[in-house]
């Protein structure tokens, strides 16, 4: 254990940046508050540059409740750049905004708390970066100050203080029994009170994860709030919920962990793809992808403990999720339409744009070459590892059921129609091809970067 500041550089300049950002903003006028947004990009570019150098590194603890592990690494690196990819997304429809910097800080800061989620081995910590992560979540999703952003932000709110209230009587009860709130110096008895306790403290992050039963946020808000901030919601808090959720299982000894988040897996999975079904809403649908997804890589993090594939498969699907659902969000904010029938003739309109939203919808079904499918693989192989055949068969028949709804939104696009006008966001078609190009050279790349 360290207690060297230096450890903490990525973390440090994204709130450098942030605090730039937030001070320029105050002085410079509307027409000039995109520097502000600069410097906030500046500081997720300088945190992932000393992110990537940190993953060659040792582990380590620092300050006593901050791991540096795998875990960690890919963690800040899947986060600070899903961060900036938001920040490009938002180029265009926040530019010229009056509350344009107000934007780029918050979502800066709840960046910064879902780092520190994911890498936190403190009870303690894990509760404020908790707060962190979704204080400034909510106001971004009311960021458009329209009734319907407004509604979802107060959806989103209250639902995270209500499943906050359980994590935190989780977390009392865990100080309670364990004696301590450091996750190595944690001693929990065989009772069920521990599984108790764990199960409430379970909710808080489900409720970040997406997952059930703290889903039902996620449809309003990716529908009601601004299409740039449904893709960072419904993305990047994702991945420190599911990194804490990990840590939670390898370090703590909480009895029956394996059957209680397999079976909130099965049914997260199932319910997403069911739900998604009927949606003519392209952002709707999205969301509950998103559900569905969030149930795919639970699997792994039931397995924690149980195989050695758990956390390669949860590390590795993280990162390819978090590049493909980015990407087809990317061509959302990129046409400018949510009904699902505007989209029909896309191809004739912009080919580049069609073809990177069926590399995305496709490799989020977990389409070979693409990111996903490697983490599919990975999933399977766990659950088969960690004895839980069940688990990846229902993964398997949600996999398959999951194509009819993606082909709902792909056939139409290379069919006939006039299609939504050709993007004017060229920033958010560039990202969006990037993010599908992106998707299937990781996945060609599986072998060479778990290695």
């Amino acid at each position: 254990m360290s207690e060297n500041p230096a450890d903490l550089l990525p973390e440090l300049c994204a709130l450098l940046g942030a605090v730039l950002g937030l001070v320029a903003g105050l002085f410079l006028p509307r027409t000039r508050q995109w520097i502000a947004v600069l410097g906030c990009a500046a500081g997720l570019a300088a945190g992932l540059v000393f992110a990537v150098l940190a993953a060659g590194r040792p582990d380590a603890m620092t300050f006593d409740a901050f791991m540096l592990d795998p875990v960690t690494h890919v963690t800040r690196v899947t986060v600070l750049a899903g961060t900036l990819a938001v920040l490009g997304l938002a180029a265009g429809p926040v530019r010229g905004h009056p509350r344009e910097t107000e934007f780029a800080v918050l979502t800066v800061l709840a960046a910064l708390g879902t780092i520190l989620l994911g890498a936190s081995s403190d009870l303690l910590v894990l509760v404020a970066a908790y707060l962190l992560a979704s204080i400034p979540a909510y106001a971004l999703a009311g960021f458009g100050k329209d009734a319907p952003g407004t509604e979802a932000a107060l959806k989103y709110y209250l639902l995270g203080a209500f499943f906050g209230i359980f994590m935190l009587t989780g977390v009392t009860l865990l100080y309670g029994l364990g004696r301590a709130t450091a996750y190595e110096a944690v001693a929990l008895p065989d009772t069920p009170a521990v599984t108790i306790a764990a199960a409430l403290l379970l909710l808080g992050l489900l409720f970040k994860a997406g997952a059930v039963p703290g889903h039902f946020w996620i449809p309003d808000v990716a529908e009601g709030a601004p299409p740039v901030v449904a893709a960072f919601v419904t993305t990047v808090p994702k991945i420190g919920a599911f990194a804490a959720l990990y840590r939670l299982g390898t370090e703590l000894d909480v009895p029956d962990w394996t059957l209680l988040v397999a079976l909130i897996a099965a049914a997260t999975m199932t319910l997403g793809n069911l739900a998604a079904f009927g949606q003519r809403n392209v952002r709707r649908l999205l969301a509950y992808s998103t559900v569905g997804q969030a149930g795919y890589l639970l699997v792994p993090v039931a397995m924690a403990g149980r195989t050695g594939l758990a956390e390669p498969a949860l590390l590795f699907y993280l990162g390819a999720y978090a590049i493909t659902n980015l990407g087809a969000f990317a061509v959302v904010v990129a046409a400018g339409e949510d009904d699902l029938p505007a989209y029909g003739g896309l191809a004739r309109r912009s080919p580049a744009l069609a073809l990177a939203l069926a590399v995305c919808l496709l490799g989020l079904v977990g389409t070979p070459p693409t990111a996903v499918f490697a983490g599919k693989l990975l999933m399977f192989g766990a659950a088969m590892d960690g004895a839980y055949a069940w688990l990846a068969v229902a993964a398997a028949v949600n996999s398959v059921a999951s194509v009819f709804y993606y082909l709902r939104w792909i056939v139409p696009v290379f069919g006939r129609g006039q299609g939504p006008p050709a993007p004017v966001r060229t920033g958010a078609a560039a990202i969006a091809c990037a993010a599908a190009l992106g998707s299937v050279a990781m996945g060609a790349a599986a072998g060479l970067l778990l290695g």
